[in-house]
């Protein structure tokens, strides 16, 4: 279309650009648009033709597009003789129409039809039909797009298997704040191939592999801790759901048992290791459980394309996994995933604890492959969705592929370099002979700081404890007490006072910094004079070097130090008040600046089992 049929375009019904010429048997472009000519020059063969208005409301065409009836035809045949011999050299042919103006707005500045006429609808605009439809197609995509995505997470909520294990999850709904998750690996041996990797009568399963997942605040860190499941500890009475709803106290264990019995022995569930976890770590929150079972392992190592491992000597166990692999690098899925985590007599000393090293290499591997390939493929990124929802049984606070879903955002926003793997600090059982040691007790030094830097958020790649120097100066300034020589242990002298409510409290910790820190020169003076919010540190300015080494020992924060003005005598003691904020001997009031070394891994380095 020309510019000059483009300038009319709002005038003029874009059909009625091009009409058939009768005189020639061709479309013409008509490039004069006044309704009210009477004629039309052709400028191909220069013939003129009449075109009266009674001629735009008539003709075969027309007549065919107004629908008017027999009135209309008659009418139309009149005109056609009145005009003469000019217009009737065949019945057959039609004149070329006129332009048909489009019908005026009503109202001011309009005009209605005239009468006889056809009200012909108002035509939309070229701009307003494209508007229209790619509105209507947009709205088809979303719906089926939102349809889908139902189905979707249809789908995966019906994989999905929940347990209500009350108040031992402490999380709800919400996904604020520090988050402590739960992974307890269940042997449960039902499954193809499955009774080879034990007693094939375990119809329940224990918690064969657990790790405390911990993730801070503000999602700059992550720590996986391993806890082995030959630890011995006490197991609390479990208030434990029943499938009638009501609720039944399965009672704890009689002493100290392995760790593993927390689930599936006399009934306990899930709930029961959540709530052994927060006793052994000093009253840690667990707000989720997630628990997987062998068949996970081999669906899920399948459905993300194989998990790279690498190995710095060569595995072959003849008896037990039948894990045949060479030294160096191997990408393992299925059959071979699960043996290669369940496998311990393949290894040098066949011990619980280098299986838990094999374990941390294969998970931080399997989130590197996950963030750096798999959600960038919805083909992968759908199989393991599937495979993960199916292999999964949680508490009800993520019961759904919604909340598992914003879970997954949150774990997501953790940079691989600051997700940390290790295992909680342990000693071997001093109560076993030494050439039959075959479990574990945990380390009253290291374990306690371990949790309590979990407890207060502080991670272990030390990325709050830069943000929080960064922020506090006034944190910076109080440090500055911690900063200086340290006395030796012998020559700590300390008077301490029981103000933490804590029966006993006083006399534990003389027991713990006389026998296992050599504080020799403490005394208990029992009950303080009233209870005390904080635990305090009283010293003069010339057994600062005392008091440091004391703090060092608690995990007393500076804060907790109170110089004096005045030097003390050679043998006066400093005065140590223990508080509300006290949990226990060998326990620290707050985390140490600086993680203990208990060997870490940090997921995004590549590191082969020795």
């Amino acid at each position: 279309m020309d510019a000059h049929s483009r300038g009319q375009a709002d005038e003029i019904d874009p059909a009625d650009q091009w009409v058939l010429n009768p005189q020639t048997g061709n479309y013409e472009l008509r490039l004069n648009h006044s309704a009210e000519q009477s004629t039309h020059q052709s400028h191909s063969r220069g013939v003129t033709t009449p075109a009266p208005r009674s001629a735009e409301r008539s003709g075969s065409a027309e007549g065919s597009r107004s629908g008017q009836g027999s009135r209309t035809a008659q009418r139309s045949r009149s005109a056609e003789r009145s005009r003469g011999s000019e217009r009737s050299r065949t019945a057959t042919e039609a004149p070329v129409p006129g332009q048909r103006r489009r019908r005026a707005p009503e109202g001011p500045g309009g005009t209605q039809p005239s009468a006889g006429r056809r009200k012909r609808k108002p035509q939309k605009s070229r701009k307003k039909k494209v508007l229209l439809w790619t509105g209507g197609t947009m709205a088809v995509v979303l719906v089926a797009g939102a349809a889908g995505a139902y189905a979707l997470y249809d789908h995966f909520n019906g994989n999905l298997n929940t347990i209500d294990v009350g108040d031992a999850a402490s999380g709800g709904e919400t996904m604020e704040g520090p988050l402590n998750i739960l992974i307890i690996g269940n042997d449960v041996r039902t499954g193809e191939g499955n009774t080879s990797y034990g007693n094939k009568d375990n119809v329940t399963g224990h918690a064969d592999t657990t790790f405390l997942f911990h993730v801070s605040e503000d999602r700059t860190n992550a720590t996986a801790i391993s806890i082995p499941r030959d630890l011995k500890i006490k197991i609390p009475d479990c208030p434990t759901k029943q499938p009638d709803g009501s609720t039944k106290v399965i009672p704890g264990s009689v002493g100290t048992t392995k760790f593993n019995e927390s689930f599936g022995v006399d009934g306990r569930d899930p709930g029961c290791t959540m709530r052994t976890v927060k006793e052994l770590s000093g009253g840690l929150e667990i707000n989720h459980f997630m628990m997987v079972d062998f068949n996970a392992v081999k669906t899920l190592s399948t459905a993300v394309g194989g998990v790279k491992v690498c190995l710095n000597k060569p595995i072959h166990d003849k008896s037990y996994s039948k894990l045949n692999l060479p030294k160096g690098e191997h990408k393992i899925m299925g059959e071979d995933a699960l043996a290669f985590l369940r496998n311990r007599h393949g290894l040098g000393n066949e011990s619980d604890l280098d299986r838990i090293k094999m374990q941390q290499q294969f998970l931080a591997s399997m989130i590197r492959q996950l963030k750096e390939e798999t959600l960038d493929s919805p083909t992968k990124l759908y199989s393991v969705a599937d495979a993960a929802t199916k292999a999964l049984t949680v508490d009800r606070g993520i019961g759904t592929a919604m909340k598992l879903t914003t879970l997954a955002k949150e774990l997501g926003k953790v940079d691989l370099k600051n997700i940390t793997f290790m295992t909680v600090p342990v000693v071997d059982n001093p109560d076993e002979p030494p050439n039959k040691r075959a479990t574990v007790v945990l380390d009253q030094t290291k374990a306690p700081q371990v949790f309590n830097m979990v407890q207060n958020d502080i991670s272990f790649t030390e990325v709050k404890k830069k943000e929080k120097d960064a922020k506090n100066a006034q944190a910076q300034a109080e440090a500055k007490l911690l900063q200086g020589p340290r006395a030796e242990a012998v020559d700590v002298r300390v008077d301490v006072y029981n103000g933490s409510g804590i029966t006993g409290a006083a006399q534990n910790t003389i027991v713990w910094l006389q026998n296992e820190q050599g504080v020799t020169r403490s005394t208990n003076k029992s009950n303080a004079p009233e209870k005390a919010a904080k635990t305090t540190l009283t010293y003069a300015p010339n057994q600062a070097d005392q008091a440091r080494k004391l703090a060092d020992m608690m995990g007393l924060p500076a804060t907790a130090l109170k110089p004096g003005t005045t030097n003390a005598g050679e043998r006066e003691p400093m005065t140590l008040v223990l508080g509300s904020d006290f949990k226990g001997a060998g326990m620290p009031i707050t985390g140490p600046v600086k993680a203990p070394d208990v060997g870490q891994v940090e997921a995004d380095k590549k590191v082969c089992a020795q």
